[in-house]
């Protein structure tokens, strides 16, 4: 019995799919704009954020130029597309840090230490560091979630936490996404950091929830808006 194997889909990748196809087909001729964002939600039934998704996946691909306050151009009807398809979208990995990375937050507020408090504090002062450096990296802002996971004292959450930053240095998606944002000059928010670490110090679960989701979800705000 001949069966295939079963694999998840992404929404964004189907998108991406439906849309390269339109390009090779010619329908989508070179030069042509896309509808915006909205429309293309409106057509295809999905969120704008995965519409988003969409098209970093068809920029890495090389099939459109996502041009920053005038939208997105088709610039080459050939390419076929690159993205694993078992890698999940950029803005979902934010939307899943905001669920767990709250919780952990929140958890790290009732169990953690002084010792936890002074590393945290630490990588809050070299994310400022690293924002005055001309670096392409944010190891410091890693570092700081990684040291409120670690303080939740919970290995289950400090796991899943670090493999969604795995996957965010490691799939070719994230990185190009995150990459154009470090280039147009977007880097950690440090009040937003500072908000996560007060309420961390006052050792207040709800605030340090909360100040962990709002900081994560202006991530997101920052990712559709400035791609």
């Amino acid at each position: 019995m001949k069966v295939e194997i079963v694999k998840s889909e992404r929404l964004y990748l189907k998108v991406a799919d439906q849309i390269a196809s339109l390009i090779r087909s010619g329908e989508l001729e070179k030069g042509r704009r896309l509808p915006s964002e909205r429309d293309l939600a409106d057509m295809f039934g999905v969120s704008r954020p995965s519409i988003r998704e969409a098209m970093i996946a068809l920029e890495i691909s090389g099939m459109v130029d996502i041009r920053s306050g005038s939208g997105v151009y088709v610039v080459n009807t050939g390419n076929p597309m690159s993205i694993l398809s078992d890698a999940p979208g950029p803005i979902e990995m934010l939307e899943a840090r905001m669920l767990i990375e709250g919780e952990a937050a929140a958890l790290a507020a009732s169990r953690l230490t002084d010792d936890d408090l002074t590393l945290i504090k630490q990588c809050l002062d070299e994310i400022e560091d690293e924002n005055s450096a001309i670096i392409n990296h944010e190891q410091a802002d890693e570092n700081f979630h990684m040291a409120i996971a670690q303080a939740s004292r919970n290995s289950a959450l400090f796991g899943t936490i670090k493999n969604l930053w795995n996957l965010r240095q490691t799939t070719p998606i994230a990185k190009f996404m995150h990459s154009k944002l470090r280039d147009r000059g977007v880097k950690p928010v440090i009040e937003q950091h500072r908000a996560i670490y007060d309420a961390l110090v006052a050792r207040d679960s709800d605030a340090a929830r909360l100040a962990m989701q709002n900081h994560l979800k202006s991530v997101i705000e920052s990712v559709i808006d400035n791609q």
